[in-house]
């Protein structure tokens, strides 16, 4: 790739780049925010829909290897140009389900489409931070997770004038359909590995770098799977708040980890990748363990601004890493990182769910906060790579 382009080209790039991040993180927090309504019209129980909601991971993790091959062969602009568009078609059928199987069917190719939109966006976010030549992809998490909290307000405002989930669904899509189809033209036309005359193979064994990178992010997502489909649940079940303040907790956690991202490529070069992902997991588990010892609206608002603090950086950190692998074309190297990381997405919400059936909600996020000291015992490692 050309790395003399202008300042113009480069800030053409990050913005067209940017604007997907939103687009995608808009989306999934529509659907997010909308899951103690989905969970009440279909009447199901914490373990029902722990299992239901295994349905979208899985759909993920089908997706991961066909995304990394799909864009190591054709590039990540013409995967991300399709997948952009499935994607909010993926979310209007979240709208009409009516029974579990159709939920659980919904899910599976919402999860495909999220991935396949998520490895494209991620091999984008590596090309523009090598034309920028420093970190930028915690800010692209950034725009993601800014997208989230304004779906979670967007959410709020929607319940509140009793809005069904499906006509919900239809305004977002046609928003970001929109801006789909204004920008998909402003990415960038070539991955880096493919404009180098890289060697670096489209299948390979991920060496040691990328499993620790991927065992980071696992740590990281069961927590962060944990607020994006509990969360809700959580504030209706356990703190039991007004109404209106249910969706409080998820939007405490999005707006701390859109503002964390935002922060994190500075704190990245101040202080050091290894302290800030160590750091990372003890917060998080801190702001899970506050929730549940602590379960009053103040608290456990005050917890969750914690854990979106503590999630923050870490899969945007981890991605950039993988992303200047030398041994894989960077959109399989992200795919690799992501597949072993999303295990935690994949296991994170159903763990919730059974514990909770068995015991309480409160002892199963309890047990959450754990795996995300997962992230601080491995940040050693990350040091090295």
């Amino acid at each position: 790739m050309n790395f003399s382009l202008s300042f113009t080209t480069q800030r053409y790039y990050r913005i067209a780049v940017g604007t997907l991040f939103f687009v995608q993180g808009l989306i999934f927090s529509s659907w997010a925010n909308r899951i103690p309504d989905i969970k009440h019209s279909l009447g199901l129980s914490e373990a029902g829909l722990g299992g239901v909601l295994f349905f979208l991971p899985i759909g993920q993790l089908c997706a991961m290897g066909l995304s990394g091959y799909l864009v190591g062969k054709f590039g990540s602009k013409r995967v991300l140009s399709v997948a952009a568009l499935l994607y909010p078609t993926a979310l209007l059928g979240l709208g009409l389900v009516t029974t579990v199987w159709q939920l659980s069917l919904g899910l599976l190719l919402f999860g495909m489409c999220a991935n396949l939109t998520n490895i494209s966006i991620n091999t984008q976010g590596v090309g523009v931070e090598r034309i920028y030549r420093r970190s930028i992809m915690a800010s692209f998490h950034g725009i993601w997770s800014l997208a989230g909290f304004t779906g979670g307000l967007i959410s709020t405002l929607m319940v509140g004038y009793n809005i069904a989930p499906f006509e919900h669904f239809c305004i977002i899509y046609v928003v970001v359909l929109a801006i789909i189809l204004t920008m998909r033209n402003s990415i960038l036309p070539r991955d880096t590995a493919r404009d180098t005359n890289s060697k670096r193979k489209i299948f390979s064994k991920p060496d040691a770098a990328i499993f620790t990178l991927g065992t980071i992010v696992f740590g990281s997502m069961i927590c962060e799977g944990t607020m994006f489909d509990w969360s809700g649940v959580y504030f209706q079940k356990i703190i039991n708040p007004p109404k209106e303040l249910v969706r409080l907790g998820y939007i405490a956690f999005m707006f701390t980890m859109a503002g964390g991202r935002f922060a994190a490529d500075w704190m990245v070069t101040r202080f050091g990748i290894t302290k800030i992902l160590r750091a990372s997991g003890i917060t998080i588990a801190t702001g899970l363990l506050t929730a549940v010892l602590f379960p009053y609206i103040a608290t456990a608002t005050i917890g969750f601004l914690l854990v979106g603090i503590g999630t923050s950086s870490v899969v945007p950190l981890c991605y950039g890493l993988a992303g200047k692998s030398k041994t894989m074309h960077p959109g399989v190297a992200v795919a690799s990182v992501a597949s072993i990381g999303f295990m935690g997405f994949l296991i994170g919400p159903p763990i919730i769910g059974f514990v909770a059936q068995a015991s309480s909600l409160r002892w199963s996020f309890a047990l959450v906060a754990s795996f995300g000291l997962i992230t601080t015992l491995m940040a050693a490692k990350a040091k090295n790579l």
